[in-house]
């Protein structure tokens, strides 16, 4: 085979994912929250960036360049010769003020000072404690006052072990073991530890580990440092003087308790079902997450993106949420100004600075349209949706809005990612009116699958405890409704639901219905 160099001109054509092109991207996908983060971040590095100011502030700025850009020689106006003279007048004393005793005698008004903020400070009344009392009288100006420092702290759960250890474990040995303990505990408040290998690995016994953890077992809340189920209910149970050897069988057969078998845990317990209902009660009202009240996460307020409220008119109006929607602004006088220096590096700078501030203006404006242009199309698809409820909601994919809005199904994933939209209805994420198509008998509409679960909650809730529907029940009911679904998808959608089966659902409503006989 010859081999030889030879030199082609060829034509092609790639689509360049270009770093501009990624941000925004990556902007479109964006919480408000992050967006503002991001803008943040370009105003500090960018020069020709700023945020829009209130109308206090503008106006401010305003009275100041108007006043700074007065002329010099605006003391020979004829204007400012009266001011001067109106203020060299008998009515203003030597001092530049008005003499207060004097206007109140001759134009009979109280002219005194009504604002003490404005007067002399005031004295201390303890001024080895200001330090310490921000709020005492005379401890400063207002813009010294944090209402935060006046907010209780939230305790931990680790924290409120730590105030109790030392009053039950005196010995410093067992508190080291005590806090290697706490340090292994989640957020349910449970042990996830080894008894054997924490003694191995801290150097002591196993049978102090073990009086040190029972030590720890009784301290508040209830509960606390169990490493099973069945052991939380058995120290609540044994604080509470009722963990006798039959509730001590129904704690040791949880499983059976979840299946709802009550005839095998009557023949356990040896109770009779008057007392294994009254033990259920106790059962239902032990806390099986003792730490769950100590939680430090931070609950976020969710705002909407997008607002729907009914037109005057008929229809819907879909604004975008004016709290949310991020503001920034292109200093083109400072631009304007600064350009006129005749350093290349700084105009090349700044040149940089313009096109990535015409960039972020474009792109923000681009999301805001794009998002309105996605929740528009939601809105009128699922019209009779925000009418008459979620037994109306319509089957929707994202290859739907897509080619109604002429846009790419990626774009439309990115806009329903993490946004939400305040309806009549509530406030849903809009990725939750995308749903999968269920079929219809006879060629009928198809029906949307979170319709269907509804349905087939509203169902089971409805059933008595003489009359409760198994799978197949459900389908055939479903079926006369128009829907039809196999047995294996109303079992799906019952157990995604949470929901018992209908053997479990019997034997929980007919104890309920003896309970409520009682």
């Amino acid at each position: 085979m010859k081999l030889s160099a030879n030199l082609l001109l060829r034509q092609s054509q790639s689509l360049v994912m270009t770093a501009r092109l990624r941000q925004s991207i990556q902007l479109l996908q964006m919480t408000h929250f992050e967006v503002n983060q991001f803008i943040a971040q370009e105003v500090e590095q960018n020069p020709l960036l700023e945020f829009p100011y209130n109308d206090d502030e503008a106006g401010g700025d305003a009275e100041e360049e108007q006043y700074a850009h007065q002329p010099e020689d605006a003391g020979s106006d004829d204007g400012y010769d009266n001011r001067t003279e109106a203020l060299s007048s008998d009515w203003y004393d030597n001092g530049g003020s008005a003499s207060t005793s004097r206007l109140n005698d001759e134009l009979d008004a109280n002219y005194t000072n009504v604002f003490p903020d404005d007067g002399a400070p005031q004295r201390l009344d303890a001024p080895e404690l200001v330090s310490q009392w921000k709020s005492m009288p005379g401890s400063g100006e207002g813009a010294d006052y944090d209402p935060d420092d006046f907010v209780a702290g939230q305790v931990s759960l680790c924290d409120h072990l730590a105030q109790q250890i030392p009053f039950v474990l005196p010995d410093m040995a067992d508190r080291l073991i005590a806090q290697n303990f706490v340090d292994q505990l989640d957020d349910c408040g449970y042990l996830q530890a080894d008894i054997v290998e924490a003694g191995e690995r801290l150097g002591t016994s196993l049978a102090q580990a073990e009086r040190v953890l029972a030590t720890l077992q009784s301290l508040d809340p209830p509960g606390v440092f169990a490493r099973s189920l069945a052991e939380c209910l058995a120290i609540q149970l044994r604080q509470k003087d009722r963990y006798d050897p039959a509730m001590q069988a129904l704690v040791e057969n949880l499983e059976l308790l979840a299946r709802r078998d009550f005839a095998t845990l009557k023949r356990l317990c040896g109770v009779d079902e008057e007392d294994l209902l009254d033990m259920l009660g106790e059962i239902r009202q032990l806390n099986p997450k003792p730490g769950s009240g100590f939680e430090a996460g931070v609950s976020e307020a969710i705002m909407p993106d997008v607002v729907v409220r009914a037109s005057s008119e008929g229809g819907w109006l879909v604004e975008l949420n004016p709290d949310t929607l991020p503001r920034v602004l292109v200093n083109q006088s400072y631009f304007s100004r600064v350009t006129k220096t005749k350093d290349a590096e700084v105009q090349a700078f700044l040149s940089n600075c313009m096109q990535t501030a015409n960039w972020l203006t474009r792109s923000l404006d681009q999301r805001a349209n794009t998002i309105m242009r996605v929740a528009s199309e939601i809105v009128r698809q699922q019209d009779a949706f925000l009418q008459h409820g979620i037994d109306h909601l319509r089957p929707l994919n994202l290859k739907t809005v897509a080619e109604a809005i002429k846009m790419h199904e990626s774009t439309v994933s990115r806009v329903t990612s993490n946004k939400y939209m305040l309806t009549p209805r509530g406030l849903f994420e809009l990725k939750y009116f995308f749903t999968v198509s269920i079929s219809a008998i006879a060629g009928g509409d198809s029906h949307s699958a979170e319709a269907v679960r509804h349905k087939i909650r509203a169902l089971i809730l409805q059933e008595s405890p003489e009359a409760v529907l198994s799978d197949d029940d459900i389908v055939d009911m479903l079926k006369k409704g128009g829907v039809d679904l196999a047995r294996r998808t109303v079992a799906k959608y019952r157990e995604a639901m949470n929901i018992a089966s209908s053997v479990q659902r019997r034997r929980e409503k007919r104890a309920l219905a003896k309970v409520a006989g009682f």
